[in-house]
């Protein structure tokens, strides 16, 4: 079987890859620069040109969508919310696009989401796959997201899953070594109150499930990946000042 994703040098990209080849996948990815990687395959496409280089779709069974430009790294002027959707959103287009004009054996569209669809502040309830999306940013986001995955999920007739991650928890990337940063230094604390959740997933973890999302033709639709026991700031702070042995400031 061979997998095509995007945003395959990405945080989970990198990791579901790993995956992939390690149970005799083929794997390739579209990327904005042409590379050579060992046992992949990498077809250059330009988003903004609307460019897929020729044959990418040859051969792929499942399309994997992880593009994505961070929300977390400057501040949300309206330009910057522009291009938070727009990476997400006008990928989806494109490949819809391309897919309406030649054939293609591809079965199913696995896009990433985000937990962001019930808003950025949810208190503290509980948020299952049938709670209506919020009304900030971040639910803006996730909705158009959804909204233009599912579209080229109906126009090809294939299988369609959205995988709504959570705060990704990993050694090397994602939101832990920031978390760790200050703490490393000795001024670590939790944010504020301490009290907002953190509905948080393994990087292991969401790469095995956009797996099991590729593997198990039973699963349709949007699926919230997190993991069972979401933490307070306060605890997940503490935890991790106690394994790194290092004293914390109040909030």
């Amino acid at each position: 079987m061979k997998i095509l994703i995007t945003g395959g040098t990405g945080l989970i990209g990198k990791r579901l890859t790993e995956i992939l080849l390690e149970k005799g996948y083929q794997v390739a990815i579209l990327s904005r620069h042409k590379k050579e990687l060992p046992h992949i395959q990498v077809f250059k496409w330009d988003i903004e040109n609307a460019y897929i280089e020729e044959n990418a779709f040859d051969g792929i069974d499942y399309i994997v969508h992880l593009a994505g430009e961070s929300i977390a790294e400057k501040r949300w002027t309206h330009k910057r919310k522009k291009g938070i959707i727009d990476s997400r959103v006008k990928p989806i287009e494109l490949i819809n696009s391309y897919l309406n004009l030649q054939k293609h054996q591809v079965k199913g569209f696995i896009s990433a989401s985000a937990i962001g669809f019930y808003g950025g502040d949810t208190g503290n309830s509980i948020m299952t796959e049938q709670n209506p999306a919020g009304n900030d940013f971040l639910a803006d986001c996730t909705i158009q997201w959804e909204r233009a995955a599912n579209q080229l999920v109906e126009n090809q007739k294939m299988r369609g899953v959205n995988l709504r991650v959570g705060v990704v928890l990993a050694k090397d990337g994602g939101a832990l070594p920031k978390i760790i940063q200050p703490i490393k230094l000795g001024f670590g604390s939790p944010l504020g109150s301490g009290k907002q959740w953190i509905s948080w997933i393994h990087l292991k973890d969401i790469a095995r499930l956009f797996l099991y999302a590729i593997e198990n033709e039973t699963m349709r639709g949007n699926y919230n990946a997190v993991a069972p026991k979401p933490v307070r700031n306060e605890e997940l702070t503490k935890i991790i000042a106690q394994k790194l042995n290092r004293p914390l400031f109040l909030p």
